[in-house]
């Protein structure tokens, strides 16, 4: 249960949270320091946010918002557990940074270790980070300069990546023309390093591997994409992900957003993936900044310094995160039920959603996996297979009427992610009194829809 009044304060209007964004728009770029954040296509202004504890949020005008985004995934216990807090302030009073090994690493990568199987793990600061040199590693391993990536699929800015990603270049895309890259300022050299094929098609996988699979380096790929909204990859993708590999190519799986949440060892045990190497983020650093890649010990030491892809960082491995993401791994690991917990609400709350819009005549496609779910706003009577199946299919969800049900949920205390193209998130802090607060602000909501 969280601190705080019983019922949540709701219905202030967000006079103190439009002053700081008129502020920092002065001062930042948009007003934020990360794009979907920016509430653009949901319209308004984003909610600057004071404080957190468990399921909830408290803006700065004193709303307290029922949280479904847990600051992007890493929030599995919910916000300020008191035991990822504790081990936050344990290694505050030892110094920030060390610029040297501490023992806190090493404990932390032997976690990993022996939850997930890798052979060996490299500490990074970011997401973004630990893609961008899995891919240099990948490169360096085997000689090879092209990598495939998926349409939709976002694996972090760094500049190779950033083709046909996925949310937040969904979201933002203003001025990109459809064979850009998805940012400006990416050389089209770039670019063109970046082989793109479609997300569950298997035969276009096999046939770009057939083609050209003596030049990939990796495929890199989201085993559940998160940045298109929740989608599910096809038992014959799966399949095709893992002949790829027959010809010496790399399969490199980004569970940055997917990694200890869908499961202990993320989508790879639930998914029953065998990659070459893994990205890690968001919870194995217990909501402060750090990301991971890891796998196969043979690749892993052509890392420098003991081998010649070179890859540094002065706050890799800091010693508050490294406090922070054992703390996290090991109450997950006290809790035995804690995955089958989130699996049910999540049902739960898919079931809700589904039927509150069957009730209003809204027509909607609601997807999950363990803990991750997606509205989009699609009839799936008009989808090819009745369901989301890749970035094409997303793209034809409804914005506005999506946004229209954002902003309702909002008024009434539920916060979700701003933005189509996203994957919500639910604790281990979340529980029946939210559930059923969830589901009558989504009822209203979805009226306000259909009216």
């Amino acid at each position: 249960m969280r601190d705080g009044p019983p019922e949540p304060r709701v219905g202030h209007a967000p006079e103190r949270s439009e002053a700081l964004f008129a502020r920092a728009r002065a001062v930042t770029p948009g007003g934020v320091n990360s794009p979907v954040r920016a509430f653009r296509s949901v319209g308004g202004s984003p909610r600057f946010i004071e404080r957190a504890s468990g399921a909830y949020l408290t803006d700065a005008d004193g709303n307290d918002l029922i949280d479904y985004i847990g600051s992007w995934g890493p929030m599995i216990l919910g916000h300020n557990h008191p035991d990822v807090r504790a081990a936050i302030t344990d290694a505050l009073a030892g110094g920030t940074s060390f610029g040297a090994p501490g023992w806190r690493e090493v404990d932390l990568a032997e976690l990993i270790v022996r939850v997930t199987g890798v052979g060996k793990v490299r500490f990074v600061n970011s997401g973004t980070e630990a893609t961008m040199s899995a891919l240099r590693l990948a490169r360096g391993f085997t000689g090879r300069d092209y990598i495939v990536k998926f349409r939709g699929n976002y694996h972090g800015h760094a500049d190779g990546l950033l083709v046909e990603a996925g949310s937040g270049l969904i979201t933002n895309a203003d001025g990109l023309g459809a064979s850009a890259p998805s940012s400006a300022g990416v050389p089209q050299a770039y670019a063109q390093l970046t082989l793109v094929s479609e997300y569950n098609d298997a035969d276009a996988l096999d046939e770009l591997m057939r083609e050209r699979g003596h030049e990939i380096a990796a495929i890199i790929f989201e085993p559940v994409i998160g940045n298109a909204g929740v989608i599910v990859p096809t038992p014959a993708f799966l399949a095709a992900l893992h002949r790829a590999r027959e010809g010496g190519t790399l399969l490199i799986a980004d569970e940055v957003m997917t990694g200890f949440r869908l499961a202990r060892n993320g989508a790879t045990e639930r998914l029953g993936l065998h990659p070459d190497l893994i990205c890690w983020g968001k919870i194995i650093g217990g909501g402060l900044p750090v990301g991971a890649y890891g796998g196969r010990a043979d690749v892993m030491d052509f890392v420098s310094p003991q081998g010649p892809v070179y890859q540094a960082g002065t706050l890799s491995g800091n010693p508050l995160a490294m406090a922070a993401g054992l703390a996290t791994l090991r109450a997950l690991d006290a809790d035995p039920d804690v995955y089958t917990r989130l699996d049910a609400y999540t049902s739960r709350l898919a079931d809700g959603l589904r039927a509150a819009a069957d009730a209003t005549g809204v027509p909607v496609t609601v997807q999950h996996i363990g803990s991750m779910l997606t509205v989009f706003f699609l009839d799936a009577a008009t989808l090819p297979h009745g369901e989301v199946r890749s970035y094409a299919d997303a793209a034809n969800a409804d914005t506005a009427a999506f946004a229209r049900w954002f902003q309702a949920l909002l008024a009434r205390g539920v916060y979700w992610a701003p933005s189509q193209f996203e994957s919500i998130f639910v604790s281990a802090a979340h529980g029946d009194a939210e559930l059923e607060r969830t589901l009558e602000a989504a009822r209203a909501a979805f009226a306000e829809v259909k009216a």
